[in-house]
C-alpha cells in the first residue's frame, strides 16, 4: 500500500526527492511523452476549444486571438488538487492572449495527478498517457514551434509539470512552477530545461521555506538554470506573477 503524506509532508521529501533521481519510488511508467510537433500543420482553430478526448474530463486548448499562419509557442498548464483545467484560464486570465501563448489545460484522470497520489510514490500512468494524447491532438490541428513548447502548472500541478518538465527536456524546454511542493524522481532528460519557479512568503499550505526555497536550491545545485520569484502572499497565482512567469517563457525561448 502507497504512504500517504500530508501536504506539509511532501516539502519534507522534495530535497530527497530531487537528489535522489530515479534511484527511489515505485513507478509505473517513465513519465516519457512521445507526442511531438509535425511540419506542415496549419490551425485550424481559434478561440478555446474542448479536445473531445474524454466525455467527463477532458483537455482544453486555448488559442491567442492573433493566431495567425505562423507557429505557436505552446504552454501546457497543469491543475492543483481537487482543482480543474477551467480554473487554470481563470488563474492565467488575459495574460496568455496578451503575451500570444497557445495554452493547453487538461484534467488529471482523477483529484489529483497520479504520482502525486501517496506523496510521491504513485507512479506516473494514466495521466501521462492521457497528456501524450491530447499534445498529439494539439500537434495534429495546430502549428506549434518546437523551440517554444513549456509545462507549468499551480500547486500539484507545479510538481508534476516539474518532475515531467526534467524527464521530457527534449520536449519542454521550460517549466514554470507556481508554489510547487515536490519533485518527483525520475530520469532526467539529458536536455536541461530552464526553470521558473514563484512561491508565496505566506503560504499556508505548501511553506515555501520547505517547497520553493528547498526545490528551487536543489534544481540549481545540480546545474539548472533557475530563476525564483518569491512574492508577498498566500497559496496563489497573482495576476502579475502570471503575467511574468509567461513573459519568461517567451524570453528564454526566443
Amino acid at each position: 500500500m502507497s504512504p500517504v503524506f500530508t501536504r506539509r509532508e511532501f516539502c519534507a521529501i522534495a530535497v530527497a526527492s530531487v537528489a535522489l533521481g530515479a534511484s527511489c519510488g515505485l513507478k509505473q511508467g517513465t513519465g516519457r511523452l512521445t507526442a511531438r510537433p509535425r511540419n506542415g500543420v496549419k490551425t485550424s482553430a481559434s478561440g478555446q476549444i474542448t479536445l473531445g478526448l474524454d466525455r467527463d474530463r477532458d483537455a482544453i486548448l486555448r488559442l491567442p486571438p492573433a493566431a495567425g499562419e505562423s507557429p505557436l509557442p505552446l504552454f501546457v498548464m497543469l491543475h492543483g488538487a481537487t482543482q480543474s483545467a477551467d480554473d487554470m484560464f481563470w488563474y492565467l486570465d488575459s495574460a496568455s492572449d496578451e503575451a500570444g501563448v497557445a495554452v493547453l489545460a487538461p484534467n488529471s484522470r482523477d483529484t489529483t495527478w497520479d504520482a502525486i497520489g501517496g506523496g510521491g510514490f504513485g507512479g506516473f500512468g494514466v495521466d501521462v498517457d492521457f497528456l501524450d494524447r491530447a499534445l498529439k491532438r494539439v500537434f495534429e490541428t495546430t502549428a506549434i514551434d518546437p523551440a517554444r513548447i513549456s509545462i507549468g502548472g499551480f500547486s500539484d500541478g507545479a510538481s508534476y509539470a516539474i518532475s515531467l518538465g526534467l524527464i521530457n527536456g527534449d520536449l519542454f524546454h521550460s517549466i514554470v512552477a507556481f508554489s510547487p511542493g515536490f519533485v518527483i524522481d525520475g530520469t532526467a532528460s539529458p536536455v536541461r530545461p530552464r526553470i521558473f519557479i514563484s512561491h508565496g512568503t505566506h503560504d499556508r499550505i505548501l511553506p515555501i521555506d520547505g517547497c520553493g526555497r528547498r526545490i528551487a536550491s536543489s534544481l540549481k545545485g545540480r546545474g539548472y538554470d533557475v530563476t525564483f520569484r518569491e512574492f508577498d502572499g498566500d497559496h496563489e497565482i497573482p495576476a502579475d506573477v502570471a503575467r511574468e512567469g509567461l513573459r519568461w517563457v517567451l524570453d528564454k525561448t526566443s
